[in-house]
């Protein structure tokens, strides 16, 4: 008897997350890549797009197309979806704070394109926790956040029923350094805070259909059998939920669905060409195993680690997805880890740690309370790993061994192997917006705003009907963003730093603390820094690092999270008397916003060096060197070690200077 299926199983949906400067250019692009095989969308936002600004807001400086597509209203949505066929298409949308708003748009445009709501299939991601721990776009406080959720999930549940409503992801949670247990374990945490908000508002009978429409997002590193066991652990954790703690039975409703990215974290900028060997191992975890297989995968590019990818660098990871399921013989044999002493024992290792950490989660009073306690635990296991590449326990090929090597061929060539958004998409979608605007009908813009906020402010109003009916009228993503932060006030999120307790100083930290003791003496008060995120550009975690390893070096440090302006940053470091500043962008903004904040610097009097790091290709760095900018360190720099070391010496030269004139 042949071991084999009798007909080989379905691919699962393949994407490529993809979208960037205008809905225009994002719409060739999907087209194109449709055309290649692609069987799914997935929609990548640009900054103020995901956190709810228009391109002609103050924050919205040096983000707008950056690290996505600008969708500013309906016309926005309705070019960017131009000729794709919405009642075929499953699409997903990589959008959290205003979740609701661009459904909301995609359903207007479906509706004035004769499609019923009813057909459209797709997820929207919509887990704001995961944005409070680990990747920074979040508009409102976790109350209002966690409702805008549940009503747009007891909304779609019925309305519109093929959709995936709200996809928890704990993708980014591995990005911020979390083991697998805590993937495990913060990722149901925020499930079960969500399920128990919505069973609030819809009966015991649709309850069990919304357990059955809940998604995840999960990430897969490069421990590809660590991986695959996750997903089971995580499976059988999801089924024991849904059973023991809402009464579900039906198994179509109890099945874990899940899609997929791949590690982005361990993708090197020295060496970018293994990056492409690590993306093959990290989709084999989630696609060699019959019974943890994901639904639907979207790979990153080889260069992610450099800047933003090409399409033909887009391709090169949908050639793999489609060589993985159509060349080889995966998709042909029953579940392959079954019955596997190892798989087993390590699903029983992982559910066993994901419980207990699970349960002190729930003593914090459950996820949303246990914002402050995660973002902590996150902080802690990212410092770890970063401390174990830098002691080399943690081997990265090419990064911490096996350094010598030829110059990359991918890397070549004018471009220098990345894609550059045009500076002047900013100018035209500002233009656009403002001609959208002034060709719109006001009054009903208005009127379905004030709608808006009556129901924003009645909780017992599901927002989703005002939402659509806001978007029908043509207001505007900042407009309904700022509608309801006139309801629900702002937030900041925990930096996690402050509560990250003390390392013991290896040798190498031992010599930085005496180094600081020094120059902070020379200087007659301890050397003080101040690490700022300015713009939009959401993703701390390499700020966190620095200002938890200057603290543990004995410096004062300054940190206040993210979302900052120039001229709030320049006033901190006065106020402050800092010595040096710290800046770290990862969106591409770096050429508008470095010059921004050092202008502000010099006009408010701070005569301080200025550090830059984050995604910066080398002749940008030329560049914000020539600009003014004292160092400039990319991924290839991993050791903080170091770098605070060369920050501290930065710190006496200059202040010598400035002493000696």
């Amino acid at each position: 008897m042949s071991a084999r299926l009798p007909e080989p199983d379905r691919p699962w949906v393949m994407r490529t997350y993809a979208g960037h400067s205008t809905a225009r250019e994002s719409n060739e692009l999907y087209r194109k890549n449709l055309e290649k095989g692609q069987t799914g969308l997935s929609v990548a936002f640009d900054l103020p797009t995901q956190t709810g600004y228009d391109p002609d807001h103050e924050l919205s400086r040096g983000e707008v197309g950056k690290v996505g597509v600008s969708i500013a209203h309906k016309g926005d949505m309705h070019t960017l979806l131009d000729g794709i066929p919405l009642d075929e298409m499953n699409t997903s949308m990589t959008i959290n704070a205003t979740a609701a708003w661009l459904l909301a748009l995609y359903m207007s445009v479906a509706e004035e394109n004769g499609i019923d709501r009813a057909v459209l299939q797709g997820t929207t991601q919509n887990d704001i926790i995961k944005e409070f721990l680990s990747r920074g776009t979040y508009a409102f406080p976790p109350g209002p956040s966690m409702r805008l959720i549940a009503d747009m999930i007891a909304f779609t549940v019925d309305e519109v029923p093929k959709w995936n409503p709200i996809n928890i992801c704990s993708y980014h949670l591995q990005e911020a350094g979390a083991t697998p247990v805590q993937e495990i374990a913060y990722s149901l945490s925020t499930a079960r805070a969500v399920l128990d908000q919505v069973r609030e508002r819809v009966d015991d009978e649709t309850f069990p259909r919304v357990f059955g429409r809940m998604s995840f997002f999960v990430n897969a590193g490069i421990r590809f059998l660590e991986e695959h066991a996750k997903l089971r652990a995580m499976s059988e954790l999801w089924r024991e939920l849904g059973r023991e703690r809402y009464g579900v039975e039906d198994e179509r409703f109890l099945r874990f669905r899940y899609g997929v990215q791949v590690n982005s974290l361990g993708l090197t900028e020295q060496q970018p060409e293994n990056n492409v060997i690590r993306i093959v191992l990290e989709a084999l975890a989630v696609t060699l195993g019959r019974d943890a297989r994901a639904r639907a995968i979207q790979l990153p590019a080889w260069n992610e680690a450099l800047g933003l990818p090409r399409p033909w660098d887009q391709q090169w990871s949908l050639r793999i997805q489609q060589i993985l399921a159509l060349e080889t013989d995966l998709l042909e044999y029953p579940d392959v880890f079954e019955g596997s002493k190892v798989m087993d024992g390590l699903v029983a290792e992982l559910v066993e740690g994901a419980r207990a950490e699970m349960a002190i989660v729930e003593e914090h009073g459950g996820a949303v309370e246990a914002v402050d306690y995660m973002k902590t635990q996150l902080v802690e296991s990212h410092r770890e790993r970063v401390a174990k590449i830098e002691r080399g326990e943690l081997k990265v090929i090419g990064q911490n061994v096996f350094q010598s090597s030829e110059e990359s061929p991918l890397r070549t060539g004018e471009d220098g192997g990345i894609l550059t958004v045009d500076p002047n998409v900013e100018r035209g979608q500002i233009e656009a917006v403002d001609a959208w605007r002034a060709g719109r009908d006001e009054a009903a813009v208005r009127s379905a705003l004030d709608e808006l906020r009556a129901a924003a402010e009645d909780e017992g109003v599901n927002v989703m009907p005002a939402t659509l009916a806001a978007a029908r009228a043509g207001a505007t993503t900042g407009e309904w963003a700022g509608t309801l932060r006139e309801v629900f006030g702002e937030y900041r999120a925990p930096t996690g730093v402050e509560g990250a307790s003390a390392v013991p100083g290896d040798e190498g930290l031992t010599e930085l603390r005496e180094r600081v003791e020094r120059v902070s003496e020379a200087l007659g008060r301890r050397v003080k820094i101040l690490v700022g995120k300015p713009g939009l550009d959401g993703h701390s975690n390499g700020a966190e690092q620095i200002a938890v390893r200057a603290r543990d070096a004995g410096m004062d440090v300054v940190y206040e999270g993210i979302r900052l302006t120039p001229a709030r940053i320049a006033a901190t470091a006065v106020q402050e008397g800092v010595h040096v500043v710290g800046l770290s962008i990862l969106s591409g903004s770096h050429r508008e916003l470095i010059p921004e904040v050092l202008r502000e610097l010099r006009e408010a009097g701070a005569d301080v060096p200025v550090v830059v790091g984050g995604i910066i290709p080398p002749a940008d760095e030329r560049w914000l060197l020539e600009a003014g900018v004292a160092r400039v360190y990319t991924p290839k720099d991993f050791e903080i070690t170091r770098i605070m070391g060369d920050i501290v010496e930065l710190v006496a030269e200059h202040h010598s200077a400035a002493a000696a004139a």
